[in-house]
């Protein structure tokens, strides 16, 4: 309980909201979307000749344990030679969710599900992100296809991008799936009633490796973030747990990344305008070269990310229990991702800097990002041969306005994470803390605590610090209702 007695989970949840509404994001749904909602009673079925029916295949999901928003499915096919045919299907949202609906206003509003500490704000209702538009266990659903023939070496050989109608065998998780997959527990009971999915998920596994060694090869950054989520106790927080990398994250992440990769080209290949995902060249990389410097290795004066991949791997080898803390000072000094609209025959906007990828949309999650929206709509024009559905001045506001409605749900997502943290560390007060820097700037310079994993603000002591240096903090003051925690550098 708070001084005032009220719970921890209602109290967040009122923070929650209030810090929706103040960034200029819709906590809740209008009445005419709600009018719109209860005239849909179904998943939209396919018509004659218009998709590919693939509900045979071993299709499955993998997400967190408590995830009902499925965006994809995954399923692969051994092909001679050591290559993989690898299929990923996306949820075809489009279809119950029409352009310029009231729904859709609500979705374009916010761009995004927001996820909070105590509560989740989704961009779409319920009723179609965890049912109708999900692609639930046992459930044919509606989806776009990406398809990839994977080489023994990583690379995408071959793809394709069509319609079809799917159905999920096996609802899984993470963690039990990782563990599985890793040797240390027995296979999760969802593949076992399934006949030769662990196999196809032993063959997505082994894809996925590969493509990531190459996408490594190339540069692609080694970054490992600490995402701490809340522990309830019924209603009351009672800690934080570290979510932790594991090789069915990887797996789905790989394959995202090629499934957007593949999106965007065909879409170029359809002379197709595209929302890019970009994160450009840093414009820290000065520090960047300073931190390796203080670990013994040498970065070139200029960006490059194949150096710094080697240099993360070294780190990670070395330190792997404090490597999330270099990640993150990393993350922070490559700077955020944006959105940018692609046209046909202009300069091709630059890829992502992290990823080592030059093309990338994002495509794969239509439940709770409305750029994946967007994208399935161009494609699914694309694929029925219509012209684009956004002129150049909408898709170029569209761009703008994703980008600033996520950095604003990710800004509501940190300040409910703080108010967690701060009722947390409230009894901890005048306590001392391994920390590492991870914000200087002439607003503030911010810290993150070893454990627990919390960040907040260093409000004296910050002379001459920088994002990546340790140092050692006391905890002075938490504001719980403004998620407000405030340290001093004791050393």
């Amino acid at each position: 309980m708070n001084a005032s007695g009220e719970q921890h989970r209602a109290l967040l949840q009122r923070i929650a909201r209030k810090a929706m509404v103040d960034r200029g994001l819709l906590p809740d749904f209008s009445a005419e979307a709600m009018a719109e909602l209860d005239r849909i009673q179904a998943a939209a079925s396919p018509g004659k000749n218009e998709v590919r029916d693939l509900r045979h295949l071993l299709w499955c999901s993998i997400d967190n344990d408590d995830s009902r928003d499925l965006d994809q499915l995954t399923v692969a096919e051994a092909m001679p030679g050591g290559n993989a045919k690898i299929l990923v299907a996306v949820a075809d949202v489009d279809s119950v969710v029409a352009s310029g609906s009231a729904i859709d206003g609500h979705a374009r509003h916010n761009t995004t599900s927001v996820y909070t500490a105590a509560t989740i704000f989704p961009m779409l209702p319920e009723k179609l992100s965890t049912d109708i538009t999900s692609l639930g266990f046992d459930q044919d659903r509606l989806v776009i296809v990406v398809e990839m023939l994977v080489g023994d070496d990583g690379s995408v050989q071959n793809s394709d991008v069509y319609r079809a109608c799917v159905r999920n065998r096996a609802k899984l998780a993470y963690d039990s799936v990782a563990a599985w997959l890793e040797g240390s527990g027995t296979m999760p009971e969802a593949i076992a009633k399934v006949a030769g999915l662990d196999e196809n998920l032993r063959l997505q596994d082994r894809a996925a490796q590969k493509m990531k060694e190459l996408r490594q090869a190339h540069g692609a950054l080694n970054l490992e973030s600490l995402e701490a989520r809340p522990l309830f106790d019924g209603d009351a927080i009672c800690g934080l747990r570290a979510e932790k990398p594991n090789r069915p994250k990887d797996l789905i992440a790989d394959f995202m990344i090629a499934a957007n990769g593949v999106t965007a080209r065909y879409l170029s290949s359809k002379q197709f305008p595209s929302l890019r995902r970009v994160v450009r060249t840093p414009k820290r990389w000065d520090r960047i070269v300073e931190l390796a410097q203080q670990h013994g290795f040498a970065l070139p004066d200029e960006p490059d990310p194949k150096p710094l991949e080697a240099f993360l791997v070294k780190e990670k080898a070395a330190d792997p229990l404090r490597f999330p803390d270099l990640s993150l000072a990393v993350i922070k000094l490559l700077g955020p991702g944006q959105y940018v609209a692609e046209f046909p025959g202009e300069a091709v906007p630059p890829g992502h800097f992290g990823l080592a990828v030059g093309d990338y949309t994002h495509s794969t999650a239509p439940n709770r990002r409305y750029p994946d929206i967007i994208t399935q709509r161009l494609l699914k024009a694309a694929l029925a041969g219509r012209s684009a559905p956004y002129g150049r001045d909408d898709l170029e506001a569209l761009a703008k306005h994703c980008t600033e409605e996520e950095d604003a749900a990710k800004k509501v997502e940190r300040q409910v994470g703080k108010s967690a943290a701060a009722l947390l560390l409230q009894a901890s007060i005048r306590k001392t803390f391994d920390a590492i820097v991870t914000g200087a700037a002439p607003k503030g310079t911010w810290v993150r605590l070893v454990n627990p994993p919390v960040e907040g603000r260093l409000v004296r002591g910050f002379e001459g610090v920088d994002v990546g240096q340790p140092c050692r903090v006391q905890l002075t003051h938490t504001d719980v209702e403004r998620g407000f925690i405030d340290f001093t550098k004791v050393a």
